[in-house]
């Protein structure tokens, strides 16, 4: 074992860990999806401690560990708070707990995670002044850093806050959603009064200080702290506190089909526009000023428990710019290497992507391979004579995307296009709305949905005809069709012209133009019909072929496992005699290694430089092996309530990659974290080379 990793795993283990109390939320072989969360952003957070990875890495990896608590509470503590509210007593499927209880739970464990990240920022701020970068606080200023601060203040910020005091003629401001505020108790002439304003002027969040050799950097927020005050002229400040409320981000999408009087597009426009007025689920402030955190609380109607004293930043975001500050030669030492994605060689050397496409089916890997070929394709079926329609589906787009403009491209010259545009697709929502306005002025036909179903697949149907007869382009992924993530997620796609996956493909938006769920398909496997149904099928096979003495393998690769049905039928064919080898990165409501019941299953998770976000589901072995890539996690939200595709792999050869690259990423002992029957997260033993499979698939 080399000495940076021996460093990264001494680094994880010597914090304490959340997974040490965690009686309540494991029942037998299940595991609560809430606190399987938790543990998943325990291990984002471990990476900022990893020395595997580069300084300025380890930053990004503590910002990404709070915007991804901060959406938690949006989204899964506002749902809980929702669910609470509608069925009090109702309890979730697998661990017997009720919404109240959850959240009991989940605010205990946070608050050790809070503890935590607060010890990991004290290290990466140490490190950070070592390699010249020095992030200062108001407390820790000399005389002349305390002068220019006040100059900086005095010209830049000054002019741009808005304080406020309180009475009835200036009543309670709105707190807006992961707004930092600065709230004071002020006194003037025996009248007490609360003073607030945006700590959030609009401004630059960092500003370098002149003076030293280091690069001395304090944030806007730290100057409001400082001086913020002096706007509450006459005024004196008896107690002042920052604060940030987030609220719950939980509205609810449900519509009746049959209003065919209104537009969708409207109705989510009016419900998005909710969310900054939903109510509080969590309030973070920087000190504990009972009076003011009082009052917060019962403005806000929120128990002490949802109430968090944060010891340095509420958001990390200015971590992810700090490269800027060095010199370009420093800054390349303290991160990752520049990514060079590739293009496969017999996309490369082709001179057109649909015929490539006819002769052999084409696979791309993210972010290994480059995303160009899709849009090459797109690019080249909106000029081609022999195409007569375009079709696909749009969960979250690039912010200047190249689909969008190929798709005006195929509608302006006379080709039939047809976009499903998932309007639902939570925090892209106006995004979306804009992107099918724009669309639809070009010509384009715009679908937002089937029935209360999330359309999430990642599939594109291109026709073609030559007068007498039609040919099929089909792509289908695992990722959303965006240029940015697509270097930054992992992903597997394939380009086939196999005609019945295209008639498949034909069918498919067929089916969700006139909203009809009830269909089988001669290759493709889709939710909510037959996905989870084909699925079990194959797992049912594996079983089969156990119980006759054969050897029996189930490798699947997800985001995450919540559906107690599949967990299930895993769990029976570990006991059939079948190994279960699951590569889970997120939420497992699975533990495997209980005795009697998941004993021939493992479960590893990967959380490296790239998201691993590809849904790989692989049965059998040797040549009678069956593999599929999907849109879909083993997720009950996926399998009953979502419009999914698994897509069979067909082509030998790139079974044979794909085979290949889930042989690497079961060998990974640098990244990979194993799921013990504790319910613990713990890192691999090194035995031999160590295999980071992520560095291992970029060479």
């Amino acid at each position: 074992m080399d000495s940076k990793t021996k460093t990264a795993q001494k680094g994880s283990s010597q914090t304490k860990k959340l997974s040490r109390n965690i009686t309540r939320f494991i029942k037998k072989e299940y595991m609560n999806r809430e606190y399987s969360w938790l543990l998943f952003n325990e291990r984002v957070l471990d990476q900022a401690l990893d020395r595997t990875n580069p300084l300025l890495e380890r930053c990004k990896f503590l910002s990404i560990f709070q915007s991804n608590l901060d959406e938690f509470f949006m989204v899964r503590v506002g749902s809980l708070y929702n669910e609470g509210r509608i069925d009090p007593d109702d309890r979730e499927n697998k661990t017997g707990l009720t919404a109240s209880q959850q959240i009991d739970g989940i605010l205990l464990a946070v608050r050790r995670l809070y503890a935590r990240s607060a010890e990991v920022f004290k290290e990466l701020k140490r490190e950070l002044s070592a390699a010249g970068i020095r992030l200062l606080s108001g407390d820790k200023l000399t005389k002349a850093q305390h002068e220019e601060c006040w100059e900086y203040f005095l010209a830049n910020i000054l002019p741009l806050l808005s304080p406020m005091v309180l009475d009835a003629k200036h009543p309670m401001i709105r707190f807006e959603n992961k707004t930092c505020y600065m709230i004071y108790e002020l006194e003037k002439n025996g009248r007490r009064m609360i003073g607030v304003m945006s700590a959030c002027p609009g401004t630059s969040r960092l500003h370098r200080l002149s003076r030293g050799k280091k690069v001395n950097l304090i944030t806007t927020e730290a100057l409001v702290r400082m001086f913020g005050h002096t706007v509450f002229t006459g005024y004196e400040v008896k107690s002042r506190m920052m604060v940030r409320a987030t609220r719950n981000a939980d509205f609810d999408t449900q519509i009746d089909d049959a209003d065919v009087e209104h537009d969708f597009s409207e109705i989510m426009k009016s419900r998005i526009e909710l969310r900054q007025k939903l109510g509080v689920v969590r309030l973070e402030v920087d000190r504990n000023s009972q009076r003011l955190k009082d009052y917060l609380m019962k403005l806000m109607k929120l128990k002490p428990k949802s109430c968090f004293k944060i010891e340095h930043y509420f958001d990390y975001k200015f971590m992810f710019s700090l490269g800027a500050y060095l010199t370009p030669e420093l800054a390349g030492k303290l991160k990752y290497p520049a990514l060079r994605q590739k293009l496969p060689d017999a996309v490369r050397t082709a001179p057109s992507m649909i015929e490539l496409i006819r002769k052999k089916d084409v696979f791309l890997s993210y972010p290994f391979d480059s995303m160009n070929p899709v849009l090459s394709l797109l690019d080249e079926a909106a000029e081609d004579p022999r195409v007569v329609s375009i079709k696909i589906t749009i969960y979250r787009l690039a912010s200047q995307s190249r689909i969008v403009e190929a798709l005006k491209k195929a509608s302006e010259n006379g080709k039939s296009v047809t976009v499903v545009i998932e309007l639902c697709a939570r925090f892209d929502e106006e995004n979306n709305l804009n992107v099918a306005s724009v669309l639809q002025e070009a010509g384009c036909d715009i679908i937002y949905g089937m029935q209360n179903l999330k359309v999430h697949s990642k599939i594109i149907s291109i026709v073609m005809s030559d007068g007498e007869s039609l040919e099929y382009i089909t792509h289908l992924g695992t990722g959303n069709y965006n240029e940015s993530t697509s270097k930054q997620y992992t992903d597997m796609n394939i380009l086939t012209a196999n005609r019945e996956i295209g008639e498949d493909a034909v069918l498919f938006f067929r089916n969700i133009a006139i909203c009809n769920t009830d269909c089988e398909y001669k290759q493709l496997l889709v939710a909510p019909k037959t996905l989870k149904r084909g699925l079990i099928e194959q797992i049912d096979r594996e079983i089969e072929a156990a119980k006759q003495g054969r050897k029996a393998l189930i490798v699947a690769k997800m985001n995450s496992l919540t559906d107690k049905m599949l967990i299930d039928k895993l769990a029976d064919a570990g006991r059939a005699g079948v190994r279960v080898e699951l590569i889970v990165r997120g939420i497992c409501c699975l533990v495997p290694g209980v005795e009697g019941r998941t004993d021939n299953l493992s479960v590893r998770s990967i959380v490296g430089r790239f998201l691993e976000h590809s849904r790989i589901y692989c049965f059998g072995t040797g040549d009678d092996r069956r593999i599929y890539i999907s849109s879909a996690d083993m997720m009950t939200r996926n399998t009953d309530k979502r419009v999914e595709i698994a897509a069979p792999v067909l082509d030998p050869d790139i079974k044979k990659s794909i085979i290949s690259y889930l042989d690497i990423m079961l060998k990974d002992n640098v990244k990979a974290r194993i799921l013990y029957p504790d319910g613990s997260y713990r890192p691999c033993e090194i035995e031999g080379e160590p295999v980071n499979a992520q560095e291992e698939l970029l060479r």
